[in-house]
């Protein structure tokens, strides 16, 4: 019977004359890439598949944050120059019913078609006058909302809306002389706003009433946002918004906006919470006193959902 043979050692393989193949190493390039909050947006390419989805969360096509007749969660309070101090309040939202797209891969918006619904009530409360209701506007629409698959950071909405304003009770016993104002419209709006950064949009919007009262038939709006709209965690971050919103039934004068403060986007899309100072400069806000000029300086909170 033949003795075992012990298995050769590292040592004994170095100092025979055996070679051991050679493999050439493969090397794995590596290329840095920066965050996902400052990568361009079009830097991605997200292959997973279109669906539909019934009540989607998040938006495609965010509201205007200096919108002041946009619909959702605000509260301003302010001092109207010559006039009282004020508190404004929207109370609404706008809310997806169905998608065909999917959740952005990066955190940013979603991508696709969205059918949207919208609905706010807009208040002024008369701090001095024992808070009375001085005047209310409701708006309540629907718009269907897209981003532009060859490029996302194109996205637009084509939508309806009816806006009607309405004098308050309290201001109208204690001016019993005032004129009340049957001030309506129903308008068919086209927006379309561009991201050069994840952060900063610019937009425009043309409005065409094809029913009105005391209103005319065409609005414009128009502005520049900075802001975040991923996840930004419990610190926040700052925003700046301006807007202009133009109406023919004064010459095509109207708002200009302003508001800066500090912005906290939620891990649950499109849920962003806002407060800061608010400045307003044109028009009244509420179209009951549609051709009064405001110069409103105070302080805001705004919650899109």
């Amino acid at each position: 019977m033949g003795q075992p043979t012990a298995p050769e050692s590292d040592l004994s393989l170095i100092q025979s004359n055996r070679r051991a193949q050679w493999l050439e190493p493969e090397y794995t390039e590596y290329v840095h890439t920066p965050s996902n909050y400052d990568r361009p947006i079009a830097d991605y390419s997200d292959t997973t598949p279109y669906e539909w989805t019934l009540l989607p969360a998040g938006e495609v096509y965010k509201s205007y944050l200096a919108g002041v007749k946009e619909s959702r969660l605000a509260a301003h309070l302010i001092k109207i120059e010559n006039d009282n101090w004020m508190l404004d309040g929207t109370l609404g939202g706008r809310f997806g019913v169905m998608r065909w797209g999917r959740d952005s891969a990066t955190g940013f918006l979603a991508e696709g078609v969205q059918w949207d619904i919208e609905g706010a009530a807009q208040v002024r409360l008369d701090i001095p006058e024992e808070v009375d209701v001085r005047a209310v506007d409701f708006r309540a629409g629907t718009q269907l909302t897209w981003s532009w698959a060859a490029n996302p950071k194109h996205r637009s909405r084509f939508g309806y809306y009816h806006l009607s304003s309405h004098l308050g009770d309290e201001f109208l016993l204690k001016n019993p002389t005032y004129p009340r104002l049957n001030y309506a419209h129903d308008l068919i709006i086209f927006g379309h706003s561009y991201y050069f950064t994840p952060k900063l949009r610019v937009y425009g919007e043309v409005g065409w009433a094809f029913y009105h009262l005391v209103a005319d038939s065409w609005e414009f709006q128009f502005g520049v946002e900075w802001a975040p709209t991923r996840a930004t965690g419990f610190w926040g971050e700052p925003f700046l918004a301006v807007g202009c919103h133009l109406r023919e039934e004064v010459n095509y004068g109207g708002s200009f906006v302003v508001q800066t403060g500090w912005a906290w986007v939620g891990e649950i899309p499109g849920r962003s919470f806002r407060m800061g100072l608010h400045y307003h400069n044109g028009d009244s806000t509420q179209n009951s006193f549609y051709d009064n000029f405001e110069q409103q300086i105070g302080f805001g909170i705004w919650y899109d959902f």
